[in-house]
Formats: structure tokens, sequence, C-alpha cells
């Protein structure tokens, strides 16, 4: 594939590659969040359905769009009372994905201090800046710095002995943890992957390992984790979560489901002692596998005669009467018209 880019010189919009990349964003999410973030000032007042409704996303596009900006934190609203009394939708949009606190912090006037506007910002001059509002690490990613330098690899024989490699230990430096076991490696994971489907379910990683030896359970009982995760984000309550470790607690508790009995166990049947056989003939002994009293050969033979008897039985029989018979058998005489 060929690329050709021109760089435009004026009227154009920063674009972060967080929100061009988006995996759970659609097309019509991202070209409205672009559109609103390049609006002059006096434009941005209006309402998002307004900005929605001039680029052609109507009914359930929109909806769509509006739901996943707010599932991925880049759209708060919130019912505010105004001075006369009346209610309305405040709207705040973010290029950047925001917390509810974080957003709350924006809408009272603490702007400056969670994020900069691009446009109020001197000249790039200086040293880098800190990180702004929505640059959390992910659970991932790795928080210990990369040395430049790898340590250099032991000589042969300059081991040192047990005692004094103890002793160059630092003091306070923490033991490695031991490999979780699976179930709970693996309950950690989906009380981490919550917050893709609600936000409201953000968990810590410590808080994560602290219920994962519950959700472990579930999965030792049968449950998938994709069951597992369609149960505790499923029928949340209609007033939000207030706290995501004690109401994951609670379902993780109370919603348990029972212990799967062990299918009964039917033991094959065993081969057992010699028995003499009651057919015709010289005695002979056979091992039974259930409850015959016939050897294989001899249950042949038995067999072989019974049917030879039914045939006989049936051979004996009269042949059946045309169907002309039988229905005049059936419904009687028949009767001539007068």
């Amino acid at each position: 594939m060929l690329r050709h880019a021109i760089a435009p010189s004026r009227r154009y919009t920063k674009a972060s590659h967080d929100v061009v990349r988006h995996p759970r964003l659609t097309s019509d999410a991202k070209i409205l969040l672009l559109y609103v973030q390049g609006l002059p000032d006096e434009l941005a007042d209006m309402p998002l359905g307004e900005h929605a409704r001039k680029l052609g996303i109507t009914g359930r596009a929109y909806q769509k769009a509006k739901e996943l900006l707010v599932v991925n934190g880049f759209l708060h609203e919130r019912r505010e009372q105004g001075v006369r009394g009346l209610w309305a939708t405040a709207q705040l949009l973010s290029n950047v994905s925001l917390t509810p606190a974080e957003a709350a912090a924006v809408r009272q006037g603490g702007a400056s201090e969670v994020s900069v506007c691009p446009g109020a910002r001197e000249p790039a001059v200086g040293g880098p800046a800190g990180r702004v509002v929505g640059g959390q690490l992910p659970v991932d990613e790795e928080r210990e710095k990369n040395s430049p330098h790898p340590p250099s690899e032991a000589k042969p024989g300059t081991m040192q002995e047990g005692p004094k490699q103890e002793e160059t230990k630092q003091e306070g430096e923490p033991e490695p943890e031991a490999p979780l076991p699976p179930h709970v490696a693996e309950g950690e994971r989906v009380l981490l992957s919550l917050r893709h489907a609600c936000r409201e379910l953000y968990l810590g990683v410590k808080e994560a390992r602290a219920l994962a030896a519950l959700a472990a359970e579930w999965l030792r009982r049968g449950v998938t984790a994709a069951q597992l995760r369609r149960v505790l984000t499923s029928e949340l309550p209609d007033g939000g979560v207030r706290s995501a470790v004690g109401f994951l607690r609670y379902r993780l508790v109370h919603k348990l489901p029972e212990e799967p009995q062990p299918e009964a166990y039917a033991p094959r049947p065993t081969a057992g002692a010699m028995i003499p056989c009651a057919g015709p003939g010289d005695e002979h002994l056979f091992r039974p596998l259930r409850d015959e009293e016939l050897c294989g050969p001899c249950g042949r033979a038995e067999a072989r005669r019974f049917w030879l008897r039914q045939r006989e039985l049936a051979e004996e029989q009269p042949d059946p009467l045309p169907w002309r018979e039988r229905f005049a058998v059936v419904n009687g005489p028949r009767t001539e018209p007068c």
C-alpha cells in the first residue's frame, strides 16, 4: 500500500492516536468526537445531538456512538438545575478518557489543575511537562525502569558463597511473589476485565487479587470465564454501583452456584464364577457376564429354535381377507338405492 500525506498548515484538528486507533469506538463515535473537538468556542455550547445531525449521524447510529463515548469515558452527562429552577443536561466531551471524579473536577473549575488547553500554552520551549488527565498507566504496563546497561554475566570462579550473597541483598527488598494457581489467576483476569464492560466495576490490582479466590471457586464449580463475567455485569442497580469491591464480593458470595454432584458410577459387572449351563447335551460350565443361564452356543441355538416356532405359528394362520371383504364386514351389506 502506498501512502501520500501532506500535513495541513491551517484548519486542522489535532487527533491522538489513542482516539483514532481506539479498538472499541466505531467510526461514527470517532468522527463525532474529532468534529466537536475542532469547533470554535462559540459553537461548543450546542448539544451533541445537533452536531451529530449536521454530520448525518442520526437515529440508532447516534445512540450507539453516544453510548460508546460514555462507556469509554470520553463523554460525561449530568443533570443540573439552573438559576430559575429548570433542569438541563450538561455534557462534557473530552479527547482523553476521564473518570467521573476527573470529570467533576473539570466541571467545578479545576480544569487548570487537571488538564491544559492546547491553545493556551506557550510555544514549545523548555523542558517536558508532566502527565495530564487520562494518563493512568494500564494495569499490565511495566512500571519498572529499564536500565540501558544490562548486568554483566558472572565469570567462572567468581561466584560468591551463600552467606556472602545474603549479605549483598538490600534490606526491605520485597520477596518475589509465588505464582497463583490456575483458577485464581483466571479469576483475577476476569475481575480485571470487568472495566471494559462497565466502568463502575473498575478494580485495582490489589482489589482484584483480594477477590480472586472467590472468583476461582466459581470456575472450580464448572462456570466458564464468559459466564462469570456475564453474571457480574448483568442487572446492575438502578442507582449505580457505589463500591465496586463490595458489590462484587456480595454477588460472588450470594450467587455462588451449587457444588456439582459427582456422577453415579455404575461399575461394570465383572465375570463371576463358573456355573453349569442349563442347555441340552452334556454338562458343561461357562462364566456368565450377567444373570444368563445358557452359554453362548446354547443361547444362540435356543434363540434360533424360538424364531422357527414363531414362523411355524405364523404360517398356520389363515390368509387375511382382501380389503373389499374386510370393508364389507365392517360396514355391513351394501344396500341398493330405491
